[in-house]
C-alpha cells in the first residue's frame, strides 16, 4: 500500500525516538590515515560531480500530526490530557516512514504511555470539538503483541482505505502492565452504519477473528466500565 522509503534525519528528538537516524548511514570503511595519498583511476579522477536525485514526494490526503502521552508526567492531581504533546506532524509517505522507522514501536514502549496519531489541528481529546460527538472502536492484545496492528492501523487511516475515513479522526495505542490497546476514534458515534462499517473493515485489515466493541465517548466521561453500543 505504502512504500517505505530511506530514513530521515528531520526527525525532533523526544522520548519515543530511536537512536540518531545517521547512524544506519555510517561507512564501514576505515579513513586514511594522515598524510596518505587516495589514488582513483583516470575515468573517476575526470567525471564531472553528479547533482544528487531528487526523492519523488507523495503527498497524503491529510496532514496527521503524532501525540506522545509521557507518563513520566502523568500526575495523579493533573487534568486528565494534560501531559499530551504534539510530537511531529506529517503530510507525505516519505515523512511518515521517515517518523516511523526512527519512533518505538509500542513494545518498545514504558508501561502507562500513549501514542496517538490524529488528522492535524485534531486533538487526542474527548473535548476537541471534532472528538465531543464521537466514539471509538477498541482491540486489545497481550503485552507487546500490538506492533503489527499498530502499523496495519497507521497504513489504512493515512492510506484512505476506510469506506467512509471522514468520520474517522485517529488512533491511539495504549501501552499498560498486562495489556496493549489500540482504539479507532471516530467522529459522529450516532451513526450507526457508519460506525460498524468502520468497525468491520478495520477488524479485516487488521486480520482480527475476535468481538470488538464501540463506546461513545459520552458514555465514557460518565462511566469507568461503559457497555458498548455497536459490536461487529
Amino acid at each position: 500500500m505504502v512504500e517505505e522509503v530511506e530514513k530521515s534525519s528531520s526527525v525532533t528528538e523526544e522520548p519515543i525516538m530511536t537512536n540518531n537516524p545517521q547512524a544506519d548511514d555510517d561507512d564501514d570503511g576505515e579513513a586514511p590515515e594522515e598524510g596518505e595519498i587516495v589514488s582513483d583511476d583516470d575515468t573517476s579522477s575526470s567525471a564531472k560531480p553528479t547533482a544528487p536525485l531528487a526523492v519523488e514526494s507523495h503527498p497524503l490526503e491529510h496532514s496527521w500530526t503524532f501525540w506522545f502521552d509521557n507518563p513520566s508526567a502523568k500526575s495523579k492531581q493533573a487534568a486528565w490530557g494534560s501531559s499530551i504533546r504534539p510530537i511531529y506532524t506529517f503530510s507525505t509517505v516519505e515523512g511518515f516512514w521517515s517518523l516511523y522507522n526512527n519512533i518505538h514501536l509500542p513494545s518498545k514502549l514504558a508501561v502507562g504511555a500513549d501514542l496517538h496519531c490524529f488528522k492535524n489541528k485534531i486533538e487526542p481529546k474527548w473535548e476537541d470539538p471534532v472528538c465531543a460527538n464521537g466514539g471509538r472502536w477498541t482491540v486489545a492484545f497481550a503485552k507487546s503483541k500490538s506492533d503489527t496492528s499498530w502499523l496495519y492501523t497507521l497504513l489504512a487511516m493515512i492510506g484512505e482505505q476506510f469506506d467512509n475515513g471522514d468520520e474517522i479522526c485517529g488512533a491511539v495505542v495504549n501501552v499498560r502492565s498486562r495489556q496493549e490497546r489500540i482504539g479507532l476514534w471516530t467522529k459522529n458515534a450516532a451513526n450507526e452504519m457508519a460506525q460498524v462499517s468502520i468497525g468491520r473493515q478495520w477488524k479485516e485489515f487488521l486480520d482480527y477473528n475476535e468481538g470488538i466493541g464501540f463506546i461513545f465517548h459520552d458514555d465514557a466521561k460518565l462511566d469507568r466500565n461503559p457497555k458498548n453500543r455497536y459490536t461487529v
